[in-house]
């Protein structure tokens, strides 16, 4: 999570530098990104409603198969101590 709010805060900064600069945004219009929200919905109509038809529950549908697809997965960073273990390692076998 922390990593989508610092992509955030580094999009709005842009967009504030772009402001002051005067200068439009390379990005695209509005309706283009409701399209392809429209698009990553749309793929997953037909899981869905196979599904349901297979009276399997929609709940086992959305957990399993919509929302990582949507919403992706949050990145598993390593923990610092295997960092630093890796490393060691790493330098071992180079030498």
């Amino acid at each position: 999570m922390k990593l989508y709010l610092m992509s955030l805060g580094a999009g709005l900064l842009v967009g504030l530098v772009y402001s002051l600069l005067n200068v439009r945004s390379p990005a695209p219009p509005v309706i283009a990104l409701i399209g392809l929200l429209g698009i990553l919905v749309g793929e997953q109509i037909i899981p869905l409603a196979k599904d349901l038809w297979s009276k399997e529950p929609a709940v086992t549908s959305w957990i399993g198969q919509i929302k990582p697809h949507m919403f992706g997965h949050l990145p598993k960073g390593e923990g610092r101590n295997d960092v630093v273990v890796s490393r060691q390692a790493q330098l071992k076998s180079d030498s």
